[in-house]
């Protein structure tokens, strides 16, 4: 492991997890995981966030693969790049609206440099990727004092830039089991500028058993305080046939979980307006899609 001392903060490179999690334990809220550093560097820069240690996990070896196999799933480690997943060609083939999440990030920079369990560490509820995991029922590795623990992606998030990593964890590495027979999904969102980020985000998952939909993940981004999966309109389609009514009720029941607010990118009302709408028009899509899946 390496340490430098620069002006104002003390910067390491830990060559092991076990050395990452040590340090990130040492030194407490006084230590930041550098990985792609796209949000980190610009709010050390602005004042918003301090840090007297910055932790570069980048030398850790294996923190960059990315891999799928067809009885364990797909994973990606802390700092595999967006780029590398959009490009992905299984990401792309068994989880097409998460690779749709990442590649409408518009900035080349962001997605070379900056790495997917970054953007969800972040925990800024606007997020695109999140939601898109969510649906996919992803879990995250993550690394500590007391050794590796398994969270999911809904249960990682408390509030605003707030998440369940307790003094000396970070997350190690993503994981998606292979989707079942008969899964279709689908995304949405709406920004005021194709690079803008999100007003709302919208990702459906459905898994169909002949006509009745066994199962129904829906992950919405930028309607609360945290990005969440709307387990309410979940249970509306439980158990029955996807059609034009079930559909209906789950996106009223997807709208009423959201607690959006007014702001400059958009009011509450529009987006629980949207919220039915987007939840509609990604319920249908999934539905078609797992039909053209069990063919």
């Amino acid at each position: 492991m390496s340490s430098i001392h620069l002006k104002g903060f003390e910067y390491c490179e830990p060559e092991t997890v076990q050395e990452a999690v040590s340090l990130l334990n040492e030194y407490g809220p006084d230590a930041q995981v550098l990985a792609g550093g796209i949000d980190l560097i610009p709010r050390l820069r602005n004042g918003s966030l301090s840090a007297a240690y910055l932790i570069n996990i980048g030398r850790i070896a294996g923190l960059d693969e990315i891999g799928f196999d067809k009885d364990t799933g797909f994973s990606f480690g802390a700092m595999a790049t967006l780029h590398n997943l959009d490009i992905n060609s299984d990401l792309k083939k068994y989880y097409p609206c998460v690779q749709e999440a990442i590649h409408q990030i518009t900035s080349v920079q962001s997605k070379v440099m900056g790495t997917a369990v970054g953007n969800l560490c972040v925990a800024t509820p606007a997020t695109d990727v999140a939601p898109a995991l969510m649906a996919y029922d992803a879990e995250l590795e993550i690394a500590g004092p007391s050794g590796t623990r398994i969270v999911k992606v809904s249960d990682f998030y408390e509030g605003y830039h707030k998440t369940v990593l307790k003094r000396g964890e970070f997350v190690t590495r993503v994981m998606m089991k292979t989707p079942a027979l008969g899964t279709g999904d689908a995304f949405f969102n709406r920004v005021r500028t194709h690079a803008d980020i999100a007003k709302v985000t919208v990702t459906a998952v459905i898994v169909m058993d002949g006509a009745v939909c066994k199962e129904a993940r829906i992950g919405l981004g930028a309607v609360a305080s945290k990005a969440f999966r709307a387990t309410k309109a979940e249970a509306v389609l439980a158990g029955r046939a996807p059609d034009e009514a079930a559909i209906a009720a789950a996106a009223e029941a997807a709208a009423a979980e959201a607690e959006p607010i007014t702001d400059f990118r958009s009011t509450e009302e529009y987006r629980i307006e949207m919220i039915r709408v987007l939840t509609r028009r990604a319920l249908e899509k999934a539905v078609e899609n797992a039909g053209r899946a069990a063919k």
